[in-house]
C-alpha cells in the first residue's frame, strides 16, 4: 500500500505489512529501501535523517504507531492503550523542529482514544496513517496550482526561480510543497529554470533537488549558498521559493538553515519571497518564531563531508539546522486552505478559520 507520486519517486512506502523509507543519505549514488518494523527503529530512522523533510516526518511517524500499536497488541492485547503512550513519546523526541511530527502523532492518539480496549487496533490505525499520506499528497497539488497561479499573476520579471533544501517529493508524501508550485508552474510554461542552493551541511539541495528536477528534464543550475545574493543580482530571478517547518501565529517561518539569508538577500534584491507548507506545519500555540525550538546537530556533520575531514581537529562548530525567516520578510504562505499575502496574526487566524477560501 503506497502512495505513488506522479513522478515515479517515493520516500515512504507500507508494504507487506512493514514500513519501507527511501534512505536519502546515500542518494542520488543509490536507491535503497530500508525495512522497519518496530517504532523505536522508525524513530531512529527519523533522528538519523534516513527520512527528512517535515511532512514526510510526520507522515513516517504516523506508520511507525501502526507498528507500536501491533507490538503493544501482541504483547497484552487489554492493556495496549496504556503501553503505546511510549512509543509514541519516542516517536515525538525524534526531531524537535517540524511540528508536522507532532500533529501527525496528535491524529493517531485520536484515532487510538476511539479504539476499544480489547480489539486489535492495526487495520484503523493504517487507515489512518494512509488517510494522512494520501491527504498529504492532495494538498501538495492543491498548493501547486495556488503558487502557480501567484507566479503567472506577478509575470512582470524574471522566468527563473531560487529554491533552499528539498521540498520535493522525498520531502512529503509525493509531489512536493515548494517543488511542487516549481514544477507546477514549470508545466503550465510559467517558468523555465531553477536556481537550487546545495544546502550544507547535509547538500539536500545538491543530493536531493537537483536529483528529482533533472528526473523530471526541469532546467536546473545548482548554485552554493554563498552565490545566492550574485544570482539574485544577475540572474531573472522573480521568486525565492521555500517550504517551512513550523509557521508560527503572526507568520514567522522556521525552516532550513539558510532560508533567512535568501529572504533578507530578495528584500534587497527586489526579488519576491514565497513559503509553501500544509496547514499541519502551522502551530497557532507559538505566537512568534522566537518561541520555536531550533534543533542543533552535531559538529562531524559540519567538519565532515562523508567521512572526509574538511576542518582543524577540535574546531569549536556551530550547527543549527533551522533558522527563523520574519514574517514581514514573507510575500506570501500559500496553503492548501488558502494564501495568505504579507502575513501577520489576523490573517493566519483567518486562514485557519473554517471561512477563509483562496
Amino acid at each position: 500500500m503506497s502512495a505513488s507520486d506522479q513522478n515515479g519517486v517515493e520516500a515512504i512506502i507500507w508494504r507487506e505489512d512493514r514500513l519501507e523509507l527511501l534512505d536519502q543519505r546515500i542518494l542520488p549514488e543509490q536507491e535503497n529501501y530500508l525495512i522497519y518494523e518496530t517504532a523505536e527503529d522508525v524513530a531512529q530512522a527519523i533522528r538519523d535523517m534516513v527520512v527528512r523533510g517535515a511532512p514526510a516526518i510526520g507522515i513516517t511517524a504516523a506508520y511507525g504507531v501502526v507498528l507500536a500499536a501491533r507490538h503493544c497488541f501482541a504483547r497484552d492485547s487489554f492493556m495496549w492503550k496504556e503501553s503505546i503512550g511510549k512509543y509514541i513519546k519516542i516517536l515525538a523526541d525524534s526531531r524537535p523542529t517540524a511540528v508536522n511530527l507532532f500533529w501527525a502523532l496528535e491524529q493517531m492518539e485520536k484515532r487510538i482514544a476511539l479504539q476499544a480496549d480489547d480489539l486489535n487496533p492495526e487495520k484503523k490505525l493504517l487507515e489512518e496513517a494512509v488517510r494522512i499520506h494520501e491527504s498529504d499528497i492532495a494538498a501538495n497539488k492543491t498548493m501547486g496550482e495556488f503558487g502557480a497561479d501567484i507566479i503567472a499573476a506577478s509575470q512582470d520579471s524574471g522566468r527563473s526561480v531560487m529554491t533552499h533544501c528539498n521540498t520535493g517529493a522525498l520531502a512529503t508524501g509525493g509531489l512536493g510543497t515548494a517543488l511542487g508550485v516549481i514544477r507546477t508552474a514549470f508545466d503550465k510554461g510559467i517558468i523555465d529554470h531553477v536556481f537550487a542552493d546545495e544546502t550544507r551541511p547535509w547538500f539536500q539541495g545538491a543530493r536531493l533537488t537537483a536529483w528529482e528536477l533533472m528526473r523530471e528534464n526541469i532546467p536546473v543550475s545548482l548554485n552554493v549558498e554563498g552565490a545566492a545574493a550574485h544570482i539574485m543580482k544577475t540572474q531573472d530571478i522573480s521568486w525565492v521559493i521555500v517550504g517551512a517547518d513550523r509557521i508560527t501565529a503572526n507568520g514567522d517561518v522556521a525552516n532550513k538553515i539558510g532560508t533567512y539569508n535568501l529572504a533578507v538577500l530578495a528584500l534587497h534584491h527586489g526579488v519576491r519571497f514565497m513559503v509553501v507548507a500544509p496547514v499541519s506545519t502551522i502551530d497557532m500555540s507559538l505566537e512568534t518564531g522566537e518561541d520555536i525550538p531550533i534543533e542543533e546537530r552535531g559538529a562531524d556533520e559540519v567538519v565532515a563531508v562523508k567521512g572526509q575531514q574538511i576542518a582543524p581537529d577540535g574546531v569549536e562548530v556551530f550547527n543549527p539546522v533551522f533558522d527563523v525567516t520574519p514574517a514581514d520578510l514573507i510575500d506570501v504562505i500559500v496553503t492548501e486552505k488558502g494564501v495568505v499575502e504579507r502575513p501577520d496574526r489576523d490573517k493566519m487566524e483567518l486562514l485557519m478559520s473554517n471561512d477563509h477560501l483562496h
